[in-house]
């Protein structure tokens, strides 16, 4: 008898069960990079077989997944839920916190673009701090050619340049489709787009690509304020940061970067 209530008291119940599963489940959506077998272990106190146990039920039924190095990710149900029918609120909803981190961390402007009709339109914003640069883009379309947003999605072929001249919005706006093609390949071996007074005297961004599980660019990530703040080098930083950043959210959205070598 005395065994039977010890197995009573040690086996967890349904509700345990499903709190030690939702505790795993959201260490690794809340985390910004995938998640370690002993890092969740050690965050949920839990002991290995336990949580070897629960991680592998959460892969099956989707709700997580290990990326090639056996760390965990956000499996494939959240993945479809964030493309579904209404995509752009919930790339929003999945992007939100990268955008917080990047304004955080740069004090500037920060938005989240997609393609649409052939111009790039933001979707969402973290506001700047300052007064001068405080800019609401929400909602407004822009042309791609000028903007680091819409370089970003030219660049890794999110978006195709309309037929017909380049329009001129500032004497810095890249007009010359060669010398724009050049640009776009400093996008890719910089990794970030760049926009310096092209679409606005004085307005300077960086943006980077955001990717969906089979590696298309879906969206860009981008970094933006006056050029009296972000000179020379604050763009570099503020590049990296949003490739970082934009990696992440990559990554909560299912890409897998492929590593060197790889085929």
């Amino acid at each position: 008898m005395e065994l039977v209530t010890t197995a009573a008291v040690t086996k967890p119940s349904g509700a345990q069960a499903i709190d030690r599963a939702a505790r795993l489940v959201r260490d690794v959506v809340d985390a910004s990079r995938p998640v370690s077998f002993s890092e969740l272990t050690q965050s949920s106190g839990l002991a290995k077989s336990t949580t070897s146990r629960i991680l592998s039920a959460l892969e099956r039924d989707g709700l997580l997944r290990r990326d090639v190095g056996g760390a965990f990710l956000p499996g494939e149900l959240f993945i479809r839920y964030a493309l579904g029918d209404n995509a752009d609120d919930n790339l929003v909803t999945v992007a939100s916190p990268h955008l917080e981190r990047l304004g955080e961390a740069t004090h500037e402007t920060v938005n989240l673009g997609v393609l649409r009709h052939g111009e790039v339109v933001q979707i969402a914003q973290v506001d700047s701090r300052f007064v001068l640069g405080g800019t609401n883009w929400l909602g407004r379309t822009e042309p791609l050619h000028c903007t680091a947003l819409g370089k970003a999605l030219l660049a890794y072929g999110a978006a195709q340049l309309p037929p017909g001249r380049l329009d001129r919005l500032t004497s810095k706006t890249i007009t010359s489709r060669s010398a724009l093609v050049a640009d776009l390949a400093r996008v890719r071996r910089r990794g970030y787009a760049l926009a310096t007074e092209e679409l606005e005297l004085g307005l300077v961004a960086v943006a980077a690509p955001v990717r969906r599980a089979d590696g298309a660019v879906i969206a860009a990530l981008s970094v933006s304020g006056p050029s009296t703040r972000m000179g020379t080098s604050l763009i570099g930083r503020f590049g990296a940061q949003c490739v970082s950043e934009a990696n992440a959210l990559s990554s909560a959205l299912g890409y897998r970067r492929k590593r060197r070598g790889a085929a």
